[in-house]
């Protein structure tokens, strides 16, 4: 007995440990008696009441680093609203006005649900990350599989938002040039401002061990939202009376809905974060991480529903995928909107860093030891420099982030975690309990394969990028007699590109 529970507790390299007393807790559970049962039970709880203690004395020292429900809950919103928010509005667009907003509803709801269900699968696995948990449900070809995809995602949404970073600040240095000088200079030069930003703000805010430190900076994230929201209604009047809307403006429904998912699952991912923040969260019962997901959520559906509606009723058929696009270079009020939106990006770029270095940790160093400082400086450090390098050399990533949404957010959110409940709750697949998570298993298969038709055709008829480029709207403006901008137009319905 005791070399088993030695042996359990020896190597924790290769993860045998989790599957051992996950296997050992299922035999435990389904026996009904015997010598040889009862033996293997005793050796599986001396091993997991070490774990447990080993837990709780980290626990004890790290509980000021813990947060209530109201930091979590900030922390959580601040991992779901990042660049894809500014994108819902191009999402109503692609599926249709009504259809839009159902399914922005509908995509809430199903994240919600798949939140809770990721968390019951780390329980009912007894890990406390998404790797350890699908090691324990499908083994290592899934494990890999989530590795790859876990690393992917917050990859590319950290390139998009030093993409935006540099893309943002540069139009308001531009802007400020045309009376300072500063457009010239190497201010103007977007390059030269996502390096600045990465070295001042991004990487030495990424260099943080614990998420639950960045509670105060999620909590002012929210807050330059909500400045964002109040300046697009500030100018919805306006770009409503001058615009009007195009032929096609309130169609209940378009052929482009998977596409649209796919762009909402981008917005509202926060499947690679979960674990992180339910660590974070003192005293991590089931009533109120359920409390965390359901006020994140639905404060975050509720900001995407105003932004979207907005966004679309100014500019209809002219809505581009990043919204500020459509607005005036000159416009001053949405200058200001887009260096807060950039100060938004740049506080949300740690949190996906996290989840990129934990991974990175759990695929080579899987101990459960906390990473030397040399190790967290050099791979925190060495990520940050891969997006930095990669921005550098495009500001077009629509199709990449398309494909994020469909390839690589609707697995992460839709899929894996309802696949993995289900094994784990060795049950019946077609039991009464497995039916939620069957059709949100089939929502995500569906959204990811005919997302990517869409946009495998889309790619394949031509895609072009007209980011920065001053909406036609916009030229030769006039100010009217009041201040604002009479726009010259046309009623025609321009082409669009999604973000990048």
């Amino acid at each position: 007995m005791e070399e088993n529970s030695s042996g359990a507790g020896t190597q924790k390299g290769e993860n045998s440990f989790i599957l051992g007393r996950s296997q050992a807790d299922n035999s435990t559970q389904n026996s009904l008696g015997g010598a040889e049962t009862v033996s293997q039970s005793e050796a599986s709880e001396m091993s997991y009441a070490s774990d447990t203690k080993q837990l709780v004395e980290l626990e004890r020292r790290d509980s000021v680093l813990r947060g209530g429900i109201p930091m979590t809950a900030f922390n959580f919103i601040n991992s779901i609203i990042g660049s894809g928010i500014i994108g819902i509005p191009f999402a109503l667009k692609q599926a249709g006005f009504g259809m839009g907003i159902f399914l922005l509803i509908f995509t809430a709801v199903v994240n919600d649900y798949s939140i809770i269900l990721l968390v019951e699968a780390g329980k009912l696995s007894n890990t406390d990350s998404y790797q350890d948990m699908i090691m324990v449900a499908c083994g290592r070809p899934g494990f890999y599989l989530l590795t790859l995809l876990q690393f992917l995602y917050p990859l590319i949404a950290m390139i998009s938002y030093n993409v935006i970073i540099g893309d943002t600040i540069t139009k308001i240095i531009v802007r400020i040039g045309k009376t300072a000088s500063l457009g010239g200079t190497v201010l103007g030069n977007r390059q030269f401002i996502i390096f600045l930003s990465t070295l001042m703000v991004t990487l030495p805010l990424s260099l943080y061990r614990n998420i639950a430190q960045l509670s105060k900076w999620a909590f002012l994230s929210i807050i330059f939202v909500f400045f964002i929201l109040v300046t697009i209604c500030i100018r919805t009047g306006e770009y409503v009376k001058e615009i009007p809307p195009t032929e096609d403006a309130w169609y209940v429904a378009n052929y482009n809905i998977a596409q649209a998912v796919g762009i909402m699952a981008f917005a509202y991912m926060c499947h690679h974060n979960t674990f992180l923040i339910h660590g974070s969260l003192e005293n991590p019962t089931h009533q109120r991480w359920s409390l965390v997901t359901h006020l994140s959520i639905g404060f975050s559906m509720t900001l995407m529903l105003i932004l979207g509606i907005l966004g679309y009723v100014s500019f209809t058929g002219h809505t581009q995928g990043d919204l500020l696009e459509n607005y005036c270079h000159d416009d001053d009020l949405m200058n200001v909107s887009r260096f807060v939106f950039a100060l938004s990006i740049m506080l949300t770029y740690p949190i996906e860093c996290f989840v990129t270095r934990e991974v990175i940790e759990n695929a080579f160093f899987p101990s459960q030891d906390p990473s030397p400082t040399w190790r967290h400086l050099g791979v925190t450090i060495g990520v940050v420099i891969l997006t930095v390098v990669i921005s550098l050399t495009t500001d077009c990533l629509g199709i990449v982030l398309t494909f994020n949404g469909v390839l690589i957010a609707s697995p992460l959110a839709f899929i894996i975690p309802p696949v993995c409940v289900m094994k784990l709750r060795q049950e019946p697949i077609l039991s009464k309990t497995n039916i939620i998570p069957i059709i949100i298993a089939v929502f995500g298969t569906l959204v990811m394969v005919f997302g990517t038709v869409v946009a495998l055709v889309d790619l394949s008829e031509g895609f072009s990028c007209s980011h920065g480029n001053e909406m036609p709207y916009c030229k030769n403006d006039q100010p009217s007699a009041n201040g604002t901008t009479a726009f010259p137009f046309s009623t025609t319905t321009l082409g669009t590109t999604p973000i990048g």
